[in-house]
């Protein structure tokens, strides 16, 4: 009588370590809902907050997702500055977990969970990404959701996992459009692999039917209104706004970003991806990077622009790690090993979310052994880096606002616009300024441009961050209330502040309004 061949044993999504994994994931939300509020809402979240009240299929600066998980937040959690928070946070948690669970795929048992988690939770971009609301929140965790359906369809060998791909990417395409770098990086690291043959096969097409279609109301939106983010991207370009690295530079602050301590893991994950026999199957996923990572030097993107790829490969490089550290003489390491990651990721978190007060930080930061980099020409003299800088200056601007409109006789209000230069002070107005009984702003700037000027003739406007002598020579009284009181922390800083009468120009607000676009 034969023997029955043996039953593979099933994994249990709570066996080899994810317990600890999910405990970790969980201690990093806490730690996020701690210190969530410390400062004030950064710039981009007014965007984000002024977006979700106005939903749409896109914004000129921005797919949709975001501002409609805004949406959702404001009307479940509340408007404080904790609850917006809280939804960066808790993509991140689920980052960690992702990550942990692509490692035990690989192949890595409890240490290599453990590790990898312990590196994504330790990781200073992705520390950063769960602090506020942008759309960088839920890019890696869309990133490493099509990761992991890529690897379940090599692993098993089974190509309708390629449907799950597909649906991940376009739920991305709706969160950032960088996304689609990783999508054709995928397709270039199949044509260059084994793994090419899952291109005769129905499922991947089919998956990328399902991003298109997923994508398609924001695609008919920005052929609308004829590709307003091109228009943006290609007028920054133009304007040098951003710091150009070299390759070398734009690799070394891959490091950075991820912090020293955890870069051995990743790039051992792109080498094992190429070399390690075991991961033949993913060697796609390497040459995914190597792509992705040319794009992005080509095309002088920001740094952080590549930071949703790294889950995957510190899931894969904690896999060989483990296998090497399992020599009796040398186990010893793991638990020091994980406590040298968290360890390097408390060293470099007051850089990166808000656990320090202000004047601490500086002190902090005076005693760091490299500079904060800054992505953008404009920041560099700035004594705070910018995600925090541009957290402060907010309440100031929309006090001086508030002096503004109170020197406006009631009966003139109806008819008198507030008119902000960038979508920064706009968008502070339209959510502090209620409380000032200030009206909703205008703006040239982004989509606050698309917004128009509801309704408004023009011949009376409070006007921010403009020039006396322009001004002048549109309005026959223009009368300059003052500067916005001095935040030394704030990038945006003694603002004036003017209100204009007595229009000269003949045409109406609506018909000057298409001169006052301001994308970039």
């Amino acid at each position: 009588m034969s023997t029955p061949a043996p039953v593979p044993e099933k994994r249990s999504f709570l066996a080899a370590g994810m317990p600890i994994v999910l405990a970790m994931a969980a201690a990093l939300l806490v730690i996020h809902c701690i210190f969530n509020n410390r400062y004030d809402f950064f710039r981009d979240e007014f965007n984000y907050l002024a977006c979700a009240r106005h939903l749409g299929w896109g914004y000129v600066d921005q797919p949709p997702l975001i501002p409609w998980l805004a949406r959702l937040s404001l009307g479940t959690l509340g408007d404080s500055l904790r609850a917006i928070r809280f939804l960066p946070a808790l993509f991140m948690s689920l980052t960690v977990v992702l990550t942990a669970q692509i490692a035990g795929e690989l192949g890595g048992r409890a240490f290599a969970l453990i590790c990898a988690a312990a590196a994504t939770i330790a990781s200073p971009v992705y520390l950063n990404d769960g602090s506020m609301l942008t759309t960088n929140c839920l890019e890696p965790l869309l990133w490493t959701g099509c990761a992991y359906f890529a690897i379940l369809a090599a692993k098993h060998d089974q190509p309708r996992y390629w449907l799950w791909f597909g649906t991940v990417a376009g739920i991305g395409m709706q969160e950032k459009y960088s996304i689609a770098v990783f999508g054709f990086a995928v397709f270039v690291g199949l044509l260059l692999t084994d793994q090419r043959r899952v291109l005769f096969h129905k499922w991947i097409w089919l998956g990328g039917f399902a991003a298109f279609l997923i994508f398609l109301p924001n695609l008919l939106w920005n052929i609308h209104y004829h590709f307003p983010f091109v228009e943006l991207m290609r007028n920054i370009k133009a304007e040098g706004r951003d710091v150009a690295l070299s390759p070398l530079e734009y690799f070394l602050q891959q490091c950075l970003l991820m912090q020293p301590i955890v870069a051995p893991l990743w790039i051992a994950g792109v080498v094992a991806l190429f070399f390690w026999r075991a991961f033949r199957p993913y060697r796609f996923l390497g040459w995914a990077y190597l792509v992705s990572l040319a794009v992005f030097i080509v095309l002088h993107g920001k740094n952080y622009y590549l930071a949703p790829i790294y889950p995957m490969l510190i899931a894969a490089g904690s896999v060989p790690f483990e296998r090497a550290l399992d020599r009796p003489r040398l186990r010893w390491l793991k638990p020091v090993s994980v406590i040298l990651i968290l360890a390097g990721g408390a060293w470099i978190a007051p850089v990166v979310m808000p656990v320090l007060p202000v004047d601490k930080y500086l002190a902090y930061q005076e005693k760091l052994p490299f500079k904060v980099p800054r992505s953008e020409h404009s920041h560099r003299a700035a004594a705070l880096p910018q995600h925090y800088a541009d957290q402060f200056g907010w309440h100031e601007i929309v006090s001086e606002v508030a002096v503004a409109w109170n020197r406006i006789p009631p009966a003139e209000r109806a008819d008198c616009g507030i008119f902000a230069q960038d979508y920064g002070a706009a968008g502070a107005i339209d959510w502090y300024g209620p409380a000032y009984g200030l009206p909703p702003s205008l703006s040239g700037h982004q989509t606050w441009f698309l917004w128009g000027p509801r309704g408004y003739s023009g011949n009376c406007l409070i006007v921010l961050d403009d020039n006396r002598e322009k001004l002048a020579s549109m309005y026959r009284q223009v009368e300059p209330v003052g500067n916005s009181p001095d935040n030394p922390y704030a990038l945006e800083k003694n603002i004036p502040v003017f209100i204009c009468k007595g229009k000269k120009f003949d045409s109406t607000l609506a018909q000057v309004w298409p001169r006052l676009k301001h994308w970039r």
